[in-house]
C-alpha cells in the first residue's frame, strides 16, 4: 500500500465528497503525514509501533489533541475498509484478500481521560464596553468617509458572532444569500456541511447589518460573501482575529478576546438567564448534546459567585459574645 498516495485520495475523497471545511482537512493531513513520517522510520505499521507512537503522542501534546489525532488516523484506515484496500482483520481474510495489508488500529485499544478544559467567556459588561466604544468611534464627526465604512463593518462582524454564537470561519464562510434581513433570519453551514437557521432578534443589529450590506453591496455581489475585507475581498477568520485585538486594545480593556470567546459567552449568557440547554445546542450546531454541557461547569461558577455575595447566611454576624451568652444562658 502506498500510504502517502492513498492519504491524498483520502483527503481529496473529504473535501469533495464529504465537504468538509479546509481547516478540518489541513488538521487531517498534518495528522496523518506525522503518523506515516513516524512509521516509515520504524519500518512496520504494527501494534507495537502504534503503541510506542501513542506514548510520544501523549509526551507531546494534550489529551484533547492526541484523541484527535488518533481519531484521524482511524478515520483514515475506516475509509480504506470501506474502499476495500486493505482487510478487516486477520480471521476474516477471504481468498480474494489474502494479499492485502490488514486495518493495524483493530488490534489497538485507546483510552482517554480528558481534562475539562471550561471555555473562556466574555462578561456582558465587557461587550457592553466593546460595543459602546465601537459606536462612538462610528458617530464620532471628525471621522473620515473611509474609516467610518470601516468600522461599520468591524461593527456589523461583533455584533453577528455576539447575536449567533457561530464560529468565525461560519462567519467567514457567510454568503449574501444566506441572509434574509427582513425577516432577521440566517443559514448558517457549520462542520460537516450541516446547515442550521438562526434568528437575529435585536433590531439596533439588523438595523447594522442593512447598514453594512448597503455600503459593502458592490464588494458582495462580486463575489458573493457577506463578509468583507478592506480591500472588499472576502474576510478571513485572521483578519477578524486581529481587528478584534485591535478594538480590543482601544477599548482599554484588558483582557485578551479571540473571536471564539463570542461564541462561548453566547452559550453561557444564555444559559445564566435559564435558557434550555437543548435550544442552545441546537443554536450552536453541537451533534452531542455532552459538547454543550461543556458551559454548565461556567454557569456553575456564576453560581457559587451569586451565593457567596447574595446567600443570606454571608450577611450574618455570629460573633463569640453571642455565642458565649448562650452558653452562659
Amino acid at each position: 500500500m502506498n500510504s502517502r498516495k492513498e492519504i491524498e485520495e483520502y483527503l481529496y475523497y473529504c473535501q469533495y465528497q464529504k465537504q468538509l471545511d479546509e481547516k478540518t482537512i489541513r488538521a487531517y493531513k498534518a495528522d496523518l503525514i506525522h503518523f506515516i513520517d513516524y512509521m516509515e522510520v520504524k519500518g512496520t505499521i504494527d501494534r507495537e509501533n502504534i503503541n510506542a507512537y501513542l506514548v510520544k503522542l501523549h509526551n507531546l501534546y494534550k489529551q484533547k489533541s492526541v484523541k484527535r489525532k488518533v481519531a484521524s488516523i482511524k478515520a483514515f484506515y475506516n475509509y480504506l475498509e470501506e474502499e476495500q484496500r486493505i482487510a478487516l482483520e486477520e480471521g476474516r481474510i477471504s481468498e480474494e484478500n489474502q494479499k492485502k495489508d490488514i486495518n493495524p488500529l483493530r488490534f489497538v485499544k485507546t483510552k482517554f481521560k480528558e481534562e475539562i478544559v471550561l471555555p473562556k467567556s466574555i462578561p456582558s459588561k465587557v461587550i457592553e464596553r466593546m460595543l459602546c466604544y465601537l459606536y462612538s468611534v462610528k458617530s464620532c464627526e471628525c471621522i473620515s468617509a473611509w474609516n467610518e465604512k470601516l468600522i461599520l463593518r468591524d461593527i456589523a462582524v461583533i455584533e453577528t458572532l455576539f447575536a449567533t454564537g457561530m464560529r468565525i470561519s461560519e462567519l467567514c464562510s457567510l454568503k449574501d444569500e444566506m441572509f434574509d434581513l427582513h425577516e432577521g433570519i440566517l443559514c448558517i453551514r457549520g462542520k460537516g456541511g450541516k446547515e442550521r437557521f438562526l434568528h437575529i432578534a435585536n433590531e439596533d443589529v439588523l438595523r447594522t447589518l442593512e447598514r453594512y450590506r448597503a455600503k459593502y453591496r458592490t464588494d458582495i455581489k462580486r463575489h458573493g460573501y457577506f463578509f468583507v475585507n478592506r480591500y472588499g475581498d472576502r474576510l478571513s477568520d485572521q483578519s477578524a482575529r486581529r481587528m478584534i485585538h485591535k478594538h480590543t486594545k482601544e477599548a482599554e480593556i484588558t483582557m485578551n478576546i479571540t473571536p471564539h470567546m463570542f461564541r462561548h459567552a453566547f452559550a453561557t449568557l444564555l444559559l445564566e438567564e435559564d435558557v434550555d440547554i437543548r435550544y442552545i445546542q441546537k443554536m450552536l450546531g453541537h451533534a452531542s448534546i455532552v459538547t454543550t454541557q461543556i458551559y454548565t461547569y461556567v454557569t456553575s461558577k456564576k453560581q457559587q459567585e451569586i451565593l457567596r455575595v447574595k446567600h443570606p447566611r454571608n450577611q450574618m454576624l455570629v460573633e463569640n459574645e453571642k455565642i458565649t451568652q448562650f452558653c452562659i444562658e
